[in-house]
């Protein structure tokens, strides 16, 4: 198998689609159940279809660029699940052949074909939190194609261009998850060890960084939401408090065999002398990517949505020396099937009886947001849940900028000072919600500050949930 896609044409693409999608697909097709961050992402979208501006008319600590995809997949069908699994799918391919395009276009390695893609494909299928779309799966996207203009095209060094538009597609990928930023040091360093004029290619490049952000910092200045632009984004932005992926002891377990793959691409990359003074450059480049992967990575605590994919990209260029020609070729083939058969077992281990518990590795699956039922029959019906659980948004709709519980303590936090008495009557807006979730027991406090906006509420038979009369 790896002989086959060593071999640079287009049945090698075909039979790459196929497997990878024989290997993904079936899982989704038995059902996969919504991740907090998707139903994160389908109520910030929904929001933002209905008008809301983020930072100004929505608690929310989503990057503006991926709340406005989020927005205008909303726009094409309500709630669009299965567009947001196309979506991910989409993206991990895009990643991996664009990623492989480079590597062969720049002839960063000797060997060519689709091994790079069919390893990011293969590794990137080990864990279905690569199933959901995230923002920071959709910000990797313009990380990875930012990479062809870091590298320089001629002798002379870099076309001023390019290195503007490296610094403007990793801008673009900070606003989707802010800390993919911290890839502005990977430019740098392409910078250094391959331009001529280190300073002031180094200037094009933070320029080009910087525009994406003082775009959307002069239009929410205008929409007078640059206060909490900065309270939401660049504050909660690095931090863990937005942080909905699974937890960080399962990340690491499923990060167990990619690191594997990337050391052993690592021991033999030492090993191997490259002809090229340019692959030599590239080599420590993507060393530096690793360190700042990792970094990324750490912001969250390992525990962000979409982690994995940070490792992807590293890792598939070191596994090229891998799986680089080699007297005893036959041993390279058994570890493919060997990496092919684990990806397929760890992916369904759900399906494989006391599998789990053996691997002490509960599925993805189990950390899935499952409806409440006792909401099913609000259906359609707008809510505010004063407190943490967003579950009862899956039936309802969210009709006030309270969406993320830990930044509205800003205001709900606060009610002893009159400021935050003031924002709370300013955000419920004219038309309050048609129930109202109370997890915090705030409600008889409103009801006292507020009466003219919290008083209609009533206690309905079900615990904490108000009816407006």
């Amino acid at each position: 198998m790896l002989r086959f896609f060593k071999s640079s044409l287009p049945a090698q693409i075909i039979a790459l689609l196929l497997l990878v999608l024989a290997l993904r697909l079936p899982l989704l097709w038995l059902g996969l159940p919504l991740t907090a961050e998707e139903l994160r992402a389908l109520l910030v979208g929904e929001r933002l279809h209905g008008g809301a501006l983020p930072y100004r008319d929505l608690y929310n600590g989503t990057a503006p660029l991926a709340a406005a995809f989020f927005g205008a997949l909303d726009a094409v069908l309500a709630r669009p699940v299965w567009l947001y699994r196309l979506g991910a799918l989409s993206l991990l391919l895009i990643q991996a052949l664009r990623l492989n395009l480079v590597f062969a276009r720049y002839d960063v390695h000797p060997d060519r074909g689709y091994v790079t893609a069919l390893t990011y494909l293969l590794v990137g299928s080990i864990s279905t939190d690569l199933d959901a779309l995230s923002p920071l799966l959709l910000g990797h996207t313009f990380i990875v194609f930012a990479l062809s203009a870091l590298l320089p095209t001629s002798r002379e060094g870099y076309d001023n261009r390019r290195l503007f538009r490296a610094g403007f597609l990793i801008g673009l990928g900070a606003l989707c998850y802010l800390p993919l930023g911290l890839f502005i040091v990977v430019g740098l360093f392409a910078v250094v060890i391959f331009a001529a004029s280190s300073f002031r290619s180094s200037l094009l490049l933070l320029c080009g960084f910087l525009f994406p952000y003082a775009m959307v910092a002069t239009f929410l200045f205008y929409e007078d939401a640059l206060p909490a632009f900065w309270e939401m984004h660049l504050r909660a932005g690095l931090s863990d408090l937005i942080s909905s992926g699974l937890p960080a002891g399962l990340q690491m377990r499923l990060l167990i065999v990619p690191v594997l793959v990337l050391l052993a691409g690592l021991v033999r990359a030492l090993g191997t002398s490259l002809g090229l003074v340019f692959q030599v450059k590239f080599r420590q480049m993507m060393l530096v990517w690793l360190v700042v992967a990792g970094a990324a990575a750490a912001v969250e605590h390992g525990a962000a949505p979409g982690v994995l994919v940070l490792l992807l990209a590293p890792m598939a260029y070191f596994s090229l020396f891998l799986w680089q020609r080699d007297r005893q070729f036959w041993w390279l083939e058994l570890v493919l099937l060997l990496l092919l058969n684990v990806t397929g077992v760890l992916r369904y281990r759900a399906y494989i009886p006391r599998l789990e518990s053996l691997l002490h590795m509960p599925a993805e699956s189990r950390f899935g947001v499952e409806p409440d039922p006792r909401f099913a029959a609000l259906r359609d019906q707008t809510l505010l849940v004063l407190g943490p659980d967003e579950r009862p948004y899956f039936y309802t709709r969210p009709a006030t900028p309270y969406l993320d519980w830990t930044l509205s303590q800003a205001d709900f936090g606060h009610l002893n000072e009159y400021a935050a008495v003031v924002r709370v009557a300013q955000k419920m807006g004219s038309v309050p919600p048609t129930y109202l979730y109370d997890q915090s027991r705030l409600v008889p406090r409103l009801q006292q500050l507020l009466p003219a906006i919290f008083g209609p509420y009533q206690p309905t038979s079900t615990p904490g949930l108000y009816r407006r009369k």
